[in-house]
């Protein structure tokens, strides 16, 4: 009886708190991959406390778990923003690169602008970039009817590649590596800790983060865009313009992935170098699975794959353990969010109790 009812509780503590969701997917995640890593002759507690002194264990390995998380929020915040518009936007990577090449060259460029007003211009640019690719997925959508997820994927091959082919030859700095002249220092972000690489862009992301839950909270486009992503027909019939908040929605979802472009270039890049990211744009759909949508679970998401970036590079420097286990929790995440019925059905909360409802 009593194991009953104290299931019944947790289950309506799941079905009221998707936060709970979440933690309980993580756990899981970590606790599979560690069982897939100890079939495969690996020690999982051994490899765990590696990412963790890797990620935590110093204030230097703290900082660049932060330097990792920054661009993880603000693709996060971006595949998020546009899912609550209906739009599934996988085109985050390209829009980052649209950001960071932008602000690349705008940052390299002599403007004859005052340092100040020239790193505005720089950190605007980039942003701007990003928007437009974002609302031209937006416009095919609403305009031609065409499906976002394939035309997000397919851009994210044209704009990289391109960027790929300007660093490569017309805007190629001198030297082996693809990549552009350094940017000019006033357009550079500064440090928080002198010594440390860690910069005022993850004070950025944290702000960015709480505007998008002012936005959504307490402005009339944030009540619209929920309410046409909760029920795109109820939206309508209630007067709101579905397809002005589907283009907005991809916009600002475009405007926050150029961000995360930008930053990293005025940061930790100081220059446009092709194959930059390790993918933080698709990692941004597990930061916003984990956090369940939430602008503010979002930070905390975007610490913990921060942590686990930073600590799998420091596992490959200390040990012969395969870095790609850490990818195989992130893709577990996924799923166990992506699917609550089976974390239910996992922990033994789907069985019906003998001559109950």
């Amino acid at each position: 009886m009593v194991q009953v009812m104290s299931n019944a509780k947790l289950l309506k503590v799941l079905n009221s708190s998707s936060v709970v969701i979440s933690l309980v997917s993580f756990v899981l995640a970590v606790l599979v991959s560690g069982l897939i890593m100890f079939l495969c002759g690996y020690d999982p507690f051994y490899a765990y406390s590696i990412i963790f002194e890797g990620s935590f264990g110093s204030l230097k390995a703290f900082s660049n778990t932060l330097i990792q998380a920054t661009p993880l929020i603000l693709t996060g915040l971006a595949f998020m923003i546009a899912k609550k518009a209906t739009m599934i936007n996988l085109g985050v990577e390209g829009q980052l690169y649209c950001g960071a090449l932008v602000s690349a060259i705008v940052g390299m460029t002599p403007l004859g602008l005052p340092g100040f007003l020239h790193f505005i211009v720089t950190l605007v640019a980039g942003i701007l970039a990003g928007a437009v690719a974002g609302e031209f997925i937006g416009f095919l959508k609403v305009k031609f009817g065409s499906n976002e997820v394939i035309t997000t994927t397919m851009t994210n091959f044209i704009i990289i590649n391109f960027c790929d082919y300007l660093v490569n030859y017309p805007l190629k700095s001198e030297g082996a590596v693809a990549q552009t002249n350094l940017m000019l220092p006033e357009t550079l972000l500064p440090k928080i800790i002198p010594g440390y690489q860690i910069t005022y862009a993850i004070v950025i992301a944290i702000i960015a983060a709480f505007i998008i839950k002012f936005i959504l909270d307490k402005t009339r486009f944030g009540y619209e865009i929920k309410v046409v992503g909760l029920n795109m027909i109820a939206g309508e019939t209630a007067g709101i313009h579905v397809k002005k908040i589907m283009m907005l929605g991809m916009s600002l979802s475009g405007c926050l992935a150029g961000l995360a472009g930008a930053t990293h270039v005025m940061s930790v890049g100081k220059r446009f170098i092709s194959g930059f990211s390790p993918g933080y744009g698709f990692s941004g759909i597990s930061v916003a699975a984990l956090a369940s949508d939430s602008p503010l679970g979002i930070l905390l998401a975007g610490v913990i794959f921060g942590a686990l970036k930073t600590g799998s590079m420091y596992l490959n420097m200390s040990s012969k353990i395969p870095t790609e286990f850490v990818s195989v929790i992130q893709a577990l995440v996924v799923i166990f969010v992506s699917a609550p019925l089976l974390i239910k059905a996992i922990i033994g909360l789907n069985r019906k109790s003998k001559g109950g409802k």
